[in-house]
């Protein structure tokens, strides 16, 4: 019986541990996630949590930077939610296919515009801004 007694009390200390940290979570603050690396996987990984935040009905805005004529299932899908979701494709394709430095700079700055409005606006649960980082 001393062993049931003794895994029930760090059974509580461990509840009460996990509780007081559930509490803390509680709080509003900003959060940058960044996705990197060779490969695939980068722009599935941000959709999922778009996803995530859609279930917990959260409005949420994803601008692609370089993404331009590409149509890809996810866009078709997120667009479905309606107003949750809203999803540009402010980009006119990768910068090594466009060979266009001036049109591929006033793009980004366009898609960086949109997605600042997007940033400032509290309705905004999460704004993922998808291949950021070759645009910037």
């Amino acid at each position: 019986m001393a062993e049931q007694d003794e895994h029930q009390a760090r059974m509580q200390r461990l509840k009460a541990s996990v509780d007081r940290r559930i509490e803390a979570a509680q709080e509003e603050k900003g959060l940058v996630i960044v996705y990197t690396g060779a490969g695939k996987g980068k722009t599935t990984a941000a959709l999922g949590m778009v996803l995530r935040m859609v279930g917990h009905g959260r409005k949420v805005a994803v601008v692609q930077f370089i993404k331009g004529a590409i149509d890809t299932a996810e866009e078709r899908v997120l667009k479905s939610f309606g107003e949750q979701v809203m999803f540009l494709r402010m980009g006119e394709g990768y910068t090594w296919e466009t060979q266009d430095r001036e049109r591929d700079m006033r793009f980004a700055r366009h898609a960086w515009n949109s997605a600042c409005e997007f940033l400032r606006d509290p309705s905004y649960a999460m704004v993922i801004l998808d291949e950021f980082n070759i645009a910037l």
